[in-house]
């Protein structure tokens, strides 16, 4: 089990353009500046955030140190260590061996220069290779077009329209056996694998669980990907 942890809480993927890496504290001034951010929010179809940097420090301290069970949040910087943006990979569901994806390249100065489709490719490959997850998800306003294109580039399939809170998005979807087909190269290593978010030992704690109800609304679900 400590593998598994430690193959999250070590995570480095490094793709063409793209390096993808595990959360550390350094990284708070740069997300809580994109998390602020009004057209970041807009893209995401969501609120700005409205917490003071303190109290988004003691949300970003809690989420490094103790880990949701049931997400993946990794930090994505340039192959020469500049931080621009996140992804993750949550709402793991063992039973339906799936989740959900989101990105933001929350840098504005790499934004229609490749970087989000790297990044999507990199993370797919993770995924599958590395984890027990079969079925990958993901939702994006239905006018980011850009977004629908670079994802599709990456793999991704778009299933429909969907409504939700006002807003409308477009379902994508990759399965692995799908990607698997896609890149005969790689041999997904999934039998000594478990998912690993799911499954893990790190430990939890009461304050983590009420700085991520406090951040809840502004969770992603469809982060924006002007990156692509």
């Amino acid at each position: 089990m400590k593998a598994e942890q430690q193959a999250t809480t070590d995570l480095r993927i490094v793709g063409d353009l793209t390096v993808l890496r595990s959360k550390i504290m350094d990284d708070a001034e740069a997300d809580y500046s994109w998390r602020v951010d009004p057209e970041l929010a807009g893209l995401d179809a969501t609120r700005p955030v409205t917490l003071t940097f303190i109290e988004y420090m003691r949300y970003h301290r809690d989420d490094v140190n103790y880990p949701s069970l049931w997400s993946v949040r990794i930090a994505i910087d340039t192959l020469d260590g500049r931080h621009i943006g996140n992804c993750m990979y949550y709402d793991i569901n063992p039973d339906k061996s799936q989740c959900e994806f989101g990105i933001m390249i929350g840098d504005r100065e790499y934004w229609g220069r490749g970087y989000g489709t790297d990044v999507v490719k990199s993370a797919l490959k993770h995924i599958f290779t590395s984890t027990r997850i079969k079925r990958v998800y993901l939702h994006t306003l239905i006018d980011n077009f850009r977004a629908q294109k670079s994802f599709a580039r990456a793999g991704f399939n778009k299933v429909r329209e969907v409504k939700r809170d006002g807003y409308e998005f477009v379902l994508m979807e990759v399965h692995q056996k799908d990607w698997t087909a896609a890149h005969p190269e790689e041999h997904p290593t999934t039998a000594d694998k478990v998912l690993e978010s799911a499954t893990s030992t790190a430990p939890t704690s009461q304050a983590a669980s009420e700085a991520g109800s406090n951040l809840r609304q502004h969770q992603t679900d469809a982060d924006p990907l002007p990156g692509s």
